[in-house]
């Protein structure tokens, strides 16, 4: 885990690709795309089975060991029509009811096409972005300069390069004045290679540890930083 402080808001950094946000009892997770392997089994593409329920599994073990009072997705819970099944569905309407946690859903560009469907399971979202204190939450970045905006919707990753070797992070990528941006949390959701611009700060997610990089520089940084 790895702490900050952005407009003295503690939001904790943790590895299993979430942010935890301790003064809230509040835990985010973005871009999650239930079902992306049932629309890529639509076309004949053979894509396992377990991708749903290792990703929900993640999940609910991130709830059990944190106990957050509210869980919010922050858009793209689904992937696709064609991809909605029943299974799907189940899975996740179990997993809310299940979880400990009140589940907020914030509808991402993928979620949009599939609105009437969740009203018909009775799947709670969210249209528009969810404020708390100091805190806009949303599916894509949002410009608020007074507040710390969480987001997803980029599934950023950072490219670390040697003469020898080249690796790929998933990262949280945090962009001046005061926007955070989350990997996605999906097990088979890919990545956007971001470039750093001048202030911002990729804080890779390598297996346990979450490492912070800032421009050409891969040197560790102080463990609580503020912004």
């Amino acid at each position: 885990m790895h702490e900050i402080s952005v407009l003295n808001q503690r939001l904790q950094l943790l590895p299993d690709k979430a942010v935890n946000v301790p003064d809230l009892d509040l835990l985010l997770v973005a871009d999650v795309h239930l079902g992306k392997s049932e629309a890529f089994q639509s076309l004949g593409v053979p894509i396992p089975n377990r991708v749903n329920q290792d990703t929900l599994e993640r999940l609910n073990i991130l709830c059990d060991r944190l106990s957050p009072k509210t869980l919010c997705v922050l858009g793209d819970l689904f992937h696709s029509p064609r991809g909605l099944d029943d299974a799907v569905l189940q899975s996740w309407i179990h997993f809310a009811e299940t979880c400990g946690a009140t589940v907020q859903v914030i509808l991402g560009n993928h979620d949009r096409a599939i609105a009437s469907l969740l009203d018909s399971f009775e799947i709670p979202f969210h249209t528009h972005p969810i404020e708390y204190p100091g805190l806009v939450l949303s599916h894509e970045p949002a410009d608020v300069p007074d507040c710390v905006n969480l987001c997803g919707h980029i599934h950023p990753c950072l490219r670390l390069k040697t003469r020898l070797d080249s690796l790929r992070l998933p990262c949280f990528l945090l962009e001046p004045p005061h926007r955070l941006i989350l990997p996605s949390f999906g097990g088979f959701t890919g990545g956007y290679e971001v470039r750093l611009t001048p202030g911002a700060i990729a804080y890779g997610v390598a297996e346990d540890k979450v490492v912070p990089f800032s421009g050409n520089s891969q040197a560790g940084r102080r463990r609580i930083q503020t912004f």
